[in-house]
């Protein structure tokens, strides 16, 4: 008769806690599968807070403590958010990691499709999809609304309004509001945010994705940041348009075990952060946090 699996936890401590340990128990499920250290970072999307900001690197820190020298997969759920914060998040990844995936259950867009462009390779299904890196500005309206536009949306209006003027010898009243959130340092922000995401993209496929293939590595970068080929900052991009594009995309068929795995491990996140309305979830096999 083989011994009884008895919690460490006490019995009211771990009854409180049992979804959190299934989920880790989960983790180490398909860390015996792959053979490679999994962490996570699961953001609410439909919350202000669940954008990729500096509040992250203290988990992340807790995650990769005692990690070193480590095959390293980063499951990875989120709308995006700051550049330079994903940056910092992918810098200690690669610092702890002889090796790193980042695998996309569902979504990782905008700063998060950046953090995958540093990955070695992507794992994704059939329901995983990345989106475009064109920067995104936050401004505020003329009525006190804040809205979030392409950066290069205002460049082109900006030229359009040239040109206008140009063709009629003057400028029509109906663009004054636009002039009036088009000072000249929200332009040359515009700018710099542009070359910013370009920049971060083509960097890291140069030094793993596309090692020694700079030129595709170059073409990728400004495929994904160009708003005239992706029209809407929200677009799909799925394993077929992420290969097409030039990246090395492991794709796990619907029935593959370890895809049903993973994604009910992120079924069990996102049941969890609706459930108890939190921002973030950051987890592995020992430490699980939450910001909420």
């Amino acid at each position: 008769m083989s011994p009884l699996e008895i919690p460490k936890q006490s019995p009211l401590y771990h009854s409180l806690h049992k979804d959190r340990y299934a989920r880790q128990r989960r983790i180490r499920e398909i860390e015996q599968e792959t053979g490679r250290t999994l962490i996570v970072y699961v953001a609410n999307a439909s919350h202000p807070g669940g954008l990729i900001n500096r509040d992250d690197i203290l988990p992340f820190g807790d995650l990769l403590t005692g990690k070193q020298d480590i095959d390293l997969d980063l499951l990875l759920q989120s709308p995006g958010g700051d550049i330079d914060k994903a940056e910092k998040i992918v810098y200690m990844c690669r610092k702890q990691a002889r090796s790193f995936r980042v695998i996309i259950p569902e979504s990782a867009k905008s700063a998060a499709t950046l953090i995958a462009l540093a990955a070695d390779s992507i794992v994704m299904g059939y329901t995983s999809e990345l989106g475009p890196i064109d920067p995104q500005i936050v401004v505020t309206t003329p009525d006190g609304r804040t809205i979030s536009r392409p950066a290069q949306s205002f460049l082109d209006g900006l030229e359009e309004i040239k040109k206008q003027v140009e063709r009629e010898g003057g400028l029509s009243p109906a663009y004054y509001p636009l002039l009036q959130q088009l000072d000249p340092a929200l332009i040359d922000f515009c700018h710099k945010a542009i070359a910013r995401a370009k920049n971060f993209a083509e960097k890291w496929l140069k030094q793993y994705m596309c090692a020694g293939d700079d030129p595709r590595a170059a073409r990728i970068a400004s495929e994904l940041a160009d708003i005239k080929k992706y029209l809407s900052h929200g677009a799909v991009i799925d394993v077929e348009e992420a290969r097409r594009l030039g990246l090395i995309v492991e794709y796990l068929e619907p029935e593959n075990p370890l895809w049903k795995a993973l994604w009910q491990l992120y079924c069990d996140y996102e049941l969890e952060l609706r459930a108890k309305r939190l921002v973030k979830i950051f987890e592995s096999a020992e430490i699980s946090l939450t910001l909420s």
